[in-house]
């Protein structure tokens, strides 16, 4: 069907758009995800009226309400910007369906599983990327590393306790080996989540943050003590900058944007990513 498809390059076209201004500015404009959303609308009374079915409209809105709502309860507990809550909720509204799908889910939940899936592995990628730029982060991380290590060392001990109580119970079902295998590669993930979710704090706390001159202050500016995701305003500046301080602290964060286009992408072309993923190993 031609509406379905001029949707998808919409969807394709604006969340593309969205990522490489959010890249190069950390700031999505509001019109291209308010453009969005008004094509969905439209495009799928369009579709409901070539069907004769209230289906495309009633799922456009319930699948963009409802991404908008998680989106901003991600936006309200400062994990993502305004942008982000805005662009998840308007591909909602224009692909709600989607006849060429590879996905086992419903075209929008895989749309939405896959856009963590990848949001993980993008976050990781894009935090190297910056350590890599900041030596900072790696003396940082490996500081804190050895702070840490008593934590690491209870935590490896209180898995093993768990998974010797696993092997025993288990044992008279469960071939030893496969046990074996299970436990060795739950122990290798604790290690290996705990590592990630220390580096993943310095580069937080070394690569995201700035002190700046107040002078150097401008409009889009995240403070660091500001609980929500929202860049300063030119009256929010002009007031902090009457305030008299003369540095104050910044933030930025993984500009998250173009995970929206690759997941879509991926959602198209190879479905459910985490079935795809699995099935590369069995």
């Amino acid at each position: 069907m031609i509406i379905e498809s001029i949707l998808l390059l919409v969807a394709l076209g604006g969340s593309a758009l969205a990522g490489a201004i959010d890249l190069k500015t950390t700031e999505i404009p509001d019109w291209i995800p308010y453009a969005m959303i008004g094509i969905g609308v439209v495009g799928n009374v369009i579709k409901s009226i070539l069907v004769g079915s209230y289906t495309p409209i009633l799922l456009s809105v319930a699948f963009g309400l409802g991404f908008l709502g998680f989106g901003f309860l991600l936006y309200y507990t400062g994990q993502w910007g305004g942008g982000d809550a805005k662009i998840l909720s308007a591909i909602g509204f224009l692909l709600p369906e989607f006849s060429s799908a590879k996905s086992l889910f419903p075209f929008p939940l895989s749309f939405f599983f896959n856009v963590f899936f990848v949001g993980a592995f993008y976050m990781i990628f894009y935090s190297f990327i910056l350590a890599l730029f900041n030596r900072k982060i790696f003396s940082s991380f490996i500081n804190d590393f050895r702070s840490k290590s008593k934590e690491l060392l209870f935590l490896i001990l209180s898995v093993f306790i768990l998974i010797t109580i696993f092997v025993i119970l288990m044992s008279k079902f469960i071939p030893i080996f496969d046990i074996l295998v299970f436990s060795s590669s739950v122990l290798a993930l604790t290690i290996f989540m705990f590592t990630l979710w220390r580096f993943e704090k310095s580069v937080e706390n070394v690569g995201f943050k700035r002190k700046i001159r107040l002078s150097e202050l401008k409009e889009g500016d995240v403070l660091d003590d500001s609980k929500l995701w929202e860049g300063l305003t030119k009256k929010q500046v002009k007031e902090i900058k009457k305030s008299g301080k003369k540095y104050v602290v910044i933030k930025d964060g993984v500009r998250f944007a173009p995970v929206f286009a690759f997941a879509l992408l991926m959602t198209i072309f190879l479905g459910d990513i985490v079935f795809w993923v699995v099935g590369l190993f069995y």
